[in-house]
């Protein structure tokens, strides 16, 4: 089997290196778009932490007068049927158009429909305009278009070459940054670690504060130039679970007797943050990433926490977002939400967003929009 996975890895490397290289000799044309465009993405698989990322990124951003857009391919939504694919292509009609999650004053798709973390985004970003296609230059062409985008982040997006003209975000988990230095599937990069060298900026997430020389000595070695910047996800308060407007202190969970569950990559910071703040985990339960809960697990997990003397149940807010709207649980139930702190010195989170994106000094707020 380990030889097999090493096969496929090499194969899957040469892939890779082919596609980049017809990029950068200019064979496949990136297209630019006239506006800022803002990078969020990472070199692995799995749970590096991009959400929260792209939600403060964005805001900041509405708050400094930018009309933002968020373009993402939509992970797990629903997909148009075949049929109607073979249909569009017999009779040589038109493509749809790109699928709006937000307009910017209302939230217009479900999780389902939109996949989680964009409709999370939508949900939690008035003001800010989402929109999902597999192609994100269609998707931020219409942006622009209908909207009237002058800034667009795209959410995931590292290995997507088509689109030109951006500021590299790569993001590198701190606690497992490279896995075994192998490419997918032996490994869990997506690509080599030598492609550091395209990020703008590196953000290390689920940072404890404390150095990690021998992590930033290998991002400097690929990259000498890159600026980094150490951040963590705090727990900042509950939100209650189809009534997001309610919200209770982090001591609520002191002492508490819940039961959780979770379906995101890493499912133990979820309840290592649980157990930090004083909970007592009765019953917990992991299912895969981006899982889409059925009325049977539900009823069956309820029961389960309710059998084992929980009075609560706590989720992710992804997890969340993908309950269905006219679910109505059994026991109170609540979701974590997470925020983002920067440890970079003193700096705090809109001093480095305008490192990033305002580089020669905050010049593009309202009084000087493009």
């Amino acid at each position: 089997m380990g030889l097999f996975l090493g096969a496929m890895s090499h194969l899957y490397g040469a892939i890779v290196w082919l596609r980049y290289a017809l990029y950068d000799h200019r064979i496949f044309r990136s297209q630019p778009l006239g506006c800022l465009v803002v990078v969020v993405g990472n070199l692995t698989v799995g749970g590096t932490g991009k959400t929260p990322i792209v939600e403060r990124i964005a805001r900041t951003l509405r708050d400094r007068g930018r009309t933002v857009g968020i373009l993402s391919r939509g992970y797990k939504s629903k997909k148009e049927p075949a049929w109607k694919k073979g249909l569009r292509w017999i009779t040589h009609g038109k493509d749809p158009d790109p699928k709006v999650v937000s307009d910017g004053e209302r939230v217009l798709l479900d999780s389902t429909l939109a996949g989680d973390e964009p409709y999370m985004l939508a949900k939690n970003l008035p003001g800010v305009v989402v929109v999902v296609d597999k192609n994100r230059v269609k998707a931020g062409a219409y942006a622009i278009k209908k909207f009237g985008v002058d800034t667009l982040i795209l959410d995931d997006g590292f290995q997507y070459r088509p689109l030109k003209g951006r500021l590299n975000l790569v993001l590198i988990d701190k606690t497992n940054p490279f896995g075994n230095g192998q490419l997918l599937p032996r490994g869990i990069l997506r690509e080599s670690i030598n492609n550091i060298r395209r990020a703008s900026y590196i953000f290390i997430t689920k940072s404890d504060g404390r150095a990690d020389s021998e992590l930033r000595e290998t991002i400097l070695r690929h990259n000498p130039d890159v600026d980094i910047i150490e951040c963590t996800h705090r727990p900042t308060r509950l939100c209650k679970v189809g009534q997001e407007n309610l919200s209770l202190d982090l001591e609520f969970l002191r002492d508490l007797p819940i039961a959780c569950f979770s379906g995101i990559a890493v499912p133990e910071s979820f309840e290592r943050f649980l157990r930090q703040l004083g909970s007592r985990i009765l019953h917990k339960e992991h299912f895969i990433d981006h899982h889409r809960f059925s009325a049977y697990e539900l009823d069956q997990l309820y029961s389960k926490a309710a059998a084992a003397g929980a009075t609560h149940m706590i989720t992710t807010e992804k997890d969340a977002a993908r309950l269905d709207l006219d679910f109505v649980p059994p026991i109170e139930t609540w979701y974590l939400r997470l925020e983002i702190e920067i440890y970079e010195g003193t700096e705090d989170f809109e001093q480095a967003i305008n490192r990033i994106c305002f580089p020669k000094s905050d010049r593009l707020g309202p009084q000087s929009r493009p």
